[in-house]
């Protein structure tokens, strides 16, 4: 069974940072483009930044300049390192492939607040 791993979440002041990882598995990860997504209270899961197999990188216009996606192929691990985190990045935080699989993993909850 497909299992994505995500974790490092946590809560941090506004203007802090956090270094989200996710594992998955061998077999979708070396084929496909891989993203962050997140999902605020309320509101609809949103993609955040992708990463292709070349890893060229993309992101969302409200998180540039601040977040950077980044992926191990040899480990199988996509990495998030978010900088500058303001109360809106509240969310909980998953990764997938892109365009996204059916399969999510629990995701990790990322609190930005003072």
């Amino acid at each position: 069974q497909v299992q994505l791993v995500e974790s490092g979440g946590g809560l941090v002041q506004p203007g802090g940072s956090l270094r989200l990882s996710c594992a998955a598995p061998g077999s979708i990860f070396s084929v496909n483009a891989m993203g962050w997504y997140r999902q605020a209270p309320g509101k609809q899961r949103e993609l955040v930044a992708i990463i292709p197999i070349d890893g060229s990188t993309n992101y969302v216009n409200s998180v540039k300049g601040r977040f950077t996606i980044s992926r191990d192929n040899a480990e199988n691990m996509v990495y998030l390192q978010m900088d500058s985190l303001k109360p809106e990045d509240t969310a909980v935080y998953y990764c997938n492939t892109y365009p996204s699989s059916l399969i999510w993993g629990q995701g990790t909850q990322v609190t930005v607040s003072s």
